[in-house]
């Protein structure tokens, strides 16, 4: 009922509604739905794309009719995948994807035929379109969507995992096949040509020129672009180059009738190795983030209702088949490629709907008189069922725990590891140091972390580093931590709280459990896990730098030991009234404050006064024994 006022509320203003009119309030019942909707789908975990779907569905044109234009938001929307595939190929160096050359051409080429052939077939038996039309939907229905799983691969941190790589390589295959597809669709095409479409062979030309130009681009032109705006060291200018890249190579590739998405992953692969990597990532993520919302909400808006509801079994039944034969195509294909089961399995499931670039190829089929537009709409909304099963198929693959298995290419996991006194659960800055002082005092370690890339580093540095998650029972037991003396969290989560770390110091009660915390917030919520000690991890160099800072200020070292005592003191009263109290706001004397604060001055001068009578004492200790050295 709101969302109706709301949508009328210009017409009732007393005067026409303007472009600018539309645009606001079509802005604003798009973001408020979808805040509702993925706060609510987000709760139940079911993640954000299908609160995003569910949102569109229900205010778009097929829907209550709230918002319309569906296929131009959907347009502008895709430039959000362009922004992903940007971001991801920031973190792939050219060597990096020169080494996945195999896995994007071999398993990669292998899913999309496959797959599209088995699915052009079933279309072409079960349903009774011509072959024509069966192959310009069985192929693209043999298509993932990149905007969905690649950033669930991120947020999971497994996108430079051996089995993120396997899913990417097979993700960017499927981009490259798009500039098939669409040639195939041209050369079947029963309307008249269109002038301005390249041929096919020419298409190919092109994009093979577009990327060498984007390659020369990004090394004579980005990259000294950039030195150049670092000297200004202005934040603005760095966003505008990052938007720059993005739209320019994406407009480049749009140009030649190819997939713009394609361009920027080029782009971003050419600046990977950039000392300014960094800064454009971000810079460029919270543009990815919201248009990645609105991409999904055009997706949602676009499902034609009314033909799922003209008959509702028909469409999930269709929805449901390209799920179950695309996880059995997979699973078996990865198999074939010397993969686990449960490798192949979960890669399956992570890859079983439908593709965003779909709806592009079926309207391409309809434009070309090969499909009707009702059929068009029906395989539209059957990838849109696709997509949102993709939440609760990886639900059922997280409950049933289809990790990254360790086969031939896969990560050392911790059970062959030799048995130490320590177990140092995350290598990296933090826990680098910690572990060389054990080694310095010769203590055995057993390093464990969860980043590919870190333990990859590290073995470039001779430091055997295990995988796996550390906060997880059956892997410390398998690492040996029944016999440990000691387990210390060196991870950067600052979720990690007394649920998570009271089992681990009940399962090992021989260890000292120690963590490093992110802040006093954390240190409250791991009260009561039993833990042996707690660092939170800027404190002490806060400290130092501090003592460092007072010091250039000429300030007496004596004083400088008192307010260093005296911090140290009054922050554990705090930490403790925090703690008793529950509330972040106790124990607000027990610090220093502008214009002082009379529970610190009192702390401060008790120290000071103890210090200069312990002096006193040394002082007077030191007289006698120079008058009467015997008496001393």
């Amino acid at each position: 009922m709101m969302l109706a006022v709301l949508a009328a509320a210009p017409a009732a203003a007393g005067h026409a509604a303007t472009p600018t009119d539309t645009l606001l309030f079509e802005g604003a019942i798009l973001l408020g739905v979808a805040t509702l909707f993925v706060m609510l789908f987000r709760r139940l975990g079911l993640g954000a794309v299908l609160g995003y779907l569910i949102a569109g569905a229900l205010v778009g044109p097929y829907g209550l009719g709230l918002v319309g234009g569906g296929q131009s938001k959907l347009a502008i929307a895709e430039i959000g995948i362009a922004f992903l595939l940007f971001l991801v190929g920031l973190e792939l160096h050219p060597r990096r994807l020169w080494a996945l050359r195999k896995a994007i051409f071999g398993l990669g080429l292998a899913q999309v035929v496959v797959t599209g052939l088995i699915l052009t077939a079933l279309i072409l038996v079960t349903l009774g379109f011509s072959w024509q039309a069966a192959l310009v939907l069985g192929l693209p229905l043999a298509l993932s969507s990149t905007a969905q799983v690649l950033p669930s691969l991120k947020s999971s941190g497994r996108i430079n995992s051996p089995f993120g790589e396997k899913a990417f390589s097979i993700l960017l295959f499927q981009d490259l096949a798009i500039v098939p597809m669409i040639t195939i669709v041209a050369a079947l095409s029963r309307a008249p040509a269109d002038p301005s479409a390249p041929p096919g062979e020419m298409l190919a030309l092109y994009t093979v020129g577009a990327i060498i130009g984007l390659v020369l681009a990004g090394r004579f032109l980005v990259n000294p672009l950039l030195r150049l705006v670092g000297r200004y060291g202005e934040r603005e200018l760095f966003v505008v180059v990052g938007l720059l890249v993005v739209l320019a190579s994406a407009a480049l590739m749009h140009s030649l009738h190819v997939s713009p998405a394609l361009g920027a992953f080029v782009a971003g692969v050419m600046l990977a190795d950039s000392p300014y990597r960094h800064e454009i990532e971000a810079d460029v993520e919270p543009f990815r983030l919201i248009l990645l919302g609105l991409f999904f909400l055009a997706v949602g808006m676009v499902l034609d209702i009314n033909v799922v509801l003209a008959d509702p079994l028909r469409v999930l039944a269709l929805a449901g088949g390209l799920v179950v034969t695309k996880i059995a195509v997979l699973t078996l294909l990865v198999r074939a490629f010397g993969k686990s089961w449960k490798t192949a399995l979960g890669l399956a499931l992570l890859l079983s709907q439908g593709g965003e670039f779909g709806f592009v190829l079926f309207a391409q089929a309809a434009d070309a008189l090969l499909i009707a537009p009702e059929a068009a709409s029906l395989f539209s909304a059957v990838v849109t069922l696709s997509m949102v099963s993709t939440p609760f198929l990886m639900l059922f693959a997280r409950n049933l725990e289809f990790a990254p298995d360790r086969d031939g290419t896969e990560l050392e996991g911790p059970d062959d590891a030799p048995r130490g006194s320590a177990l140092v659960i995350g290598y990296g800055r933090f826990g680098q140091i910690v572990s060389q002082m054990l080694h310095a005092v010769d203590c055995s370690v057993t390093l464990i972390d969860r980043k590919p890339s870190q333990i990859e580093l590290s073995g470039r540095f001779d430091t055997k580093v295990y995988y796996g998650d550390g906060l997880r029972l059956d892997l410390l037991r398998r690492a040996g931590a029944d016999e440990a003396r000691l387990i210390i969290y060196c991870i950067d989560d600052a979720s990690v709280d007394a649920a998570v770390l009271g089992p681990i110091v009940e399962a090992f009660p021989q260890a000292k459990v120690l963590t490093r915390v992110f802040d006093r917030r954390q240190l409250m919520a791991i009260d009561g896990a039993g833990t042996s000690g707690a660092v939170r991890e800027v404190f002490e160099s806060s400290i130092a730098l501090g003592l460092m800072a007072l010091e250039r200020l000429d300030v007496d070292p004596r004083t400088m030991e008192d307010v260093e005592a005296a911090l140290r003191q009054l922050d554990e009263a705090r930490l403790a009234a925090q703690i008793d109290e529950g509330d972040l706001s106790a124990g607000g004397d027990h610090r220093f404050k502008p214009g002082g604060g009379r529970e610190a001055a009192s702390v401060l001068e008790t120290l000071r006064q103890r210090r200069l009578a312990a002096k006193a004492a040394r002082d007077e200790a030191e007289s006698m024994q120079a008058a009467d050295p015997e008496a001393a």
